[in-house]
């Protein structure tokens, strides 16, 4: 019998503070399929959704299967985001290599566009990871009314009100404040490595390189040249005999 879920509190955060919308460069476009106007609005919309879970995907990481069945109507922009989810990709990058603490903060926050509010939401949804699984975790965040409410079976799941008018900066992006690994990872990984340089790489610009017939890529073979020569005499003016060095007609 799984244990349902334990009650916790909302705390006050960006998404919870209602209040006129000013868009701008830093806001989060919205990627839905109600305003679908062409092929390409659905490619972008796709890759929205794998930087949203994956923060990026390579080409061995893509779901062609899922793409083809969102494609053609067969799924929802919410079933494309479960199949993301359960995927090898993201079980092998984030609930493999992670606790299931942390598990539950970076999925919540990809998921729901929020932060975890307190250390007892995360334990409830740990509890819920622990008795149904990956899978029934998924579930009841994409089953769950904020979800439904905040984002519906059509539109991609976003960072919500990261950035507030009147405030000099936002809240940092889940990818920045959250990353893959933690500490116990990342040591046992072996990164972050710190490499020192001792010599100093420079870049010249494509269009400043020489081109063919520029002397300057000859320069180097010129100056591998050594040519040997004499050297000069030195003669103290003193040991020089002018009278019979000069040339004179002889009578």
């Amino acid at each position: 019998m799984a244990i349902p879920l334990l009650d916790y509190s909302p705390t006050s955060q960006n998404q919870r503070v209602t209040g006129f919308e000013v868009f701008g460069d830093e806001q989060p476009r919205v990627y839905s399929t109600d305003n679908l106007l062409s092929a390409t609005d659905m490619d972008n919309l796709i890759e929205a959704a794998y930087r949203q879970i994956f923060f990026h995907a390579f080409a061995a990481d893509r779901e062609k299967y899922l793409e083809s069945q969102l494609r053609s109507g067969q799924i929802t922009v919410r079933d494309f985001i479960r199949g993301l989810l359960l995927s090898n990709t993201y079980k092998r990058s984030f609930y493999d290599l992670n606790s299931n603490y942390r598990y539950v903060e970076q999925t919540v926050q990809r998921v729901l566009g929020r932060d975890i509010y307190n250390q007892r939401e995360k334990i409830a949804w740990s509890i819920v990871v622990a008795t149904k699984g990956s899978k029934g975790f998924i579930d009841d965040l994409l089953n769950s009314e904020e979800y439904l409410e905040a984002f519906g079976y059509d539109t991609v799941p976003y960072q919500r009100r990261r950035v507030l008018p009147g405030r000099s900066e936002g809240e940092l992006p889940f990818n920045i404040k959250s990353p893959r690994y933690d500490d116990y990872y990342r040591g046992k990984l072996g990164f972050p490595q710190v490499i020192w340089q001792t010599t100093v790489r420079t870049y010249v610009p494509q269009d400043k390189q020489p081109k063919a017939g520029n002397p300057a890529l000859f320069l180097d073979m010129a100056r591998g040249i050594g040519p040997k020569v004499n050297p000069p005499q030195r003669i103290a003016a003193s040991n020089i005999d002018y009278m019979t060095s000069v040339p004179y007609r002889r009578k």
